[in-house]
């Protein structure tokens, strides 16, 4: 019988001292699709034309924020007070009368009303307000729009209208009168 062995066993091998970790890091945010990462589009600048023998000269910027589209509204040489400011359906200015822009741009098919009303059409802007010296601003951001092509709710490839008189609010476009200007919304 062998001699049973009094040494004690080696004792079981230790692993090599693991290095410190460093402290936990946050888990890296996954990266966003690329559609998500393509900058806004550039504003859109507009240079307004006088219509119906008017003396209007001016422009819009329209740009797409978080919010929808800021657009900035600068005329001259038109009476004071208030003016009618619309998106009309049809990006064409050609007309001297400027109704080639068609009907107020409306594509959720609501009755007019003033901007920030419950019911409006999407192109409703309200009145750009005229000083005495024939000259006016207007910035506003109209909820709901935006300036990509062939969404139906794009300001893009539609038209700008100023009108005569001011916007009251009325049915069916709000008793606005005439248009002496007008500028394409185009890239």
């Amino acid at each position: 019988m062998p001699a049973a062995s009094t040494s004690t066993p080696p004792p079981p091998e230790s692993p090599e001292p693991a290095a410190k970790e460093p402290a936990a890091k946050e888990p890296e945010p996954e990266a966003e699709p690329e559609a998500a990462k393509e900058p806004a589009p550039a504003p859109i600048e507009v240079t307004m034309e006088a219509k119906s023998g008017s003396k209007l000269a001016g422009k819009a910027t329209l740009e797409e924020t978080a919010d929808g589209v800021k657009v900035t509204l600068s005329v001259s040489g038109i009476s004071p007070g208030p003016h009618g400011a619309h998106v009309h359906e049809k990006g064409d200015c050609s007309s001297p009368d400027g109704k080639s822009a068609g009907d107020h741009f409306n594509p959720g098919g609501h009755k007019h009303g003033m901007p920030h009303g419950s019911e409006r059409h999407l192109g409703d802007l309200g009145n750009i307000e005229i000083a005495a010296n024939g000259e006016g601003k207007l910035e506003i951001t109209i909820a709901g729009a935006n300036l990509k092509p062939g969404d139906k709710s794009s300001f893009l490839d539609r038209a700008i209208i100023v009108h005569e008189k001011k916007d009251d609010g009325g049915q069916p476009v709000g008793n606005a009168g005439g248009r002496i200007g007008c500028g394409v919304i185009k890239r």
